[in-house]
C-alpha cells in the first residue's frame, strides 16, 4: 500500500512540476520508392492506332528493292540443277517491284555492277540529308516532312489523311530503331531493320506492324 501511495505522489509530483510522461510511440516507417524507366520500356508501352502506323510505313517503303546479286545470273529455265533455286523451289531474285510501296530497304544504297543497277533507298534520301546520323527530334521532323504514299498492307490511308498530326509514334518508330543511342545512324538504322525483318532484306508491313503495334 505504502509503496502504490508513492508512485502515485511521483506521478502528482513530476505533473504539478510542469513534466509530463512521455509515451513512446513506433517510429514512422519510411518507404524508399525506386523510380526507373528506360527507352525499351517505354516504346512497348506506347501503343498507335495501326492508321497511324501506316501513315509512317508509307513515308519510309519503296517500290522496288535489291535483293541478291547472283539472282541475275539465273536464266529461269526451271533447270533441275540450278544453283540459283530456293529449297522451296522459288528463285533468287535480284531485285523485286511493286505497284505500291511494300518495302523498308535494310540498305541505305545498293550497287550491283556486273547487272548494271543502284538503288538509294527512300529512308536514307529522305532523313539522312545532311549527314549520316540524326537526332530524335531531326527524326521526328523528317518523318512529319516526307511525301507520303499509300503503300501495300495496313489500312488504307489516302494521301490527303496522311498528315501526322500527333508524334508519338514517330517517337516510338525511333526509339524502336536507336534503342537508347541519342543519335540514330544510317549503319544502325539499317541493321535494325533487316533484324525487325527477320533476316530479309526489306520489312514489309507484317513485320512493321509487329514491331509497332505488338499488342495488335
Amino acid at each position: 500500500m505504502v509503496s502504490h501511495r508513492f508512485a502515485l505522489f511521483l506521478l502528482f509530483s513530476t505533473v504539478a512540476s510542469g513534466f509530463s510522461p512521455t509515451f513512446l510511440s513506433h517510429p514512422p516507417v519510411r518507404q524508399d520508392v525506386s523510380l526507373w524507366s528506360s527507352t525499351a520500356d517505354e516504346a512497348t508501352a506506347v501503343s498507335i492506332d495501326a492508321k497511324e502506323a501506316v501513315k509512317l510505313f508509307g513515308r519510309l517503303a519503296d517500290k522496288y528493292i535489291m535483293l541478291d546479286s547472283s539472282g541475275g545470273m539465273c536464266c529461269y529455265s526451271a533447270c533441275s540443277d540450278c544453283e540459283y533455286r530456293l529449297p522451296g523451289g522459288g528463285y533468287r531474285m535480284a531485285d523485286q517491284s511493286s505497284s505500291r510501296p511494300k518495302w523498308i530497304c535494310s540498305y541505305d544504297e545498293r550497287n550491283f555492277e556486273t547487272l548494271g543497277k543502284e538503288h538509294t533507298s527512300k529512308w536514307n534520301t529522305d532523313i539522312f540529308t545532311n549527314g549520316p546520323a540524326v537526332t530524335k527530334e531531326e527524326f521526328i521532323q523528317a518523318m512529319v516532312d516526307i511525301p507520303y504514299n499509300p503503300p501495300l498492307g495496313g489500312p488504307y490511308v489516302g494521301a490527303s489523311s496522311a498528315t501526322i498530326e500527333d508524334t508519338t509514334g514517330a517517337s516510338l518508330l525511333f526509339d524502336l530503331l536507336a534503342g537508347k543511342k541519342e543519335k540514330l545512324t544510317k549503319y544502325r538504322m539499317g541493321t535494325r531493320i533487316k533484324e525487325l525483318a527477320g533476316g530479309e532484306e526489306g520489312l514489309t508491313w507484317a513485320g512493321f506492324s509487329a514491331a509497332m503495334m505488338p499488342e495488335a
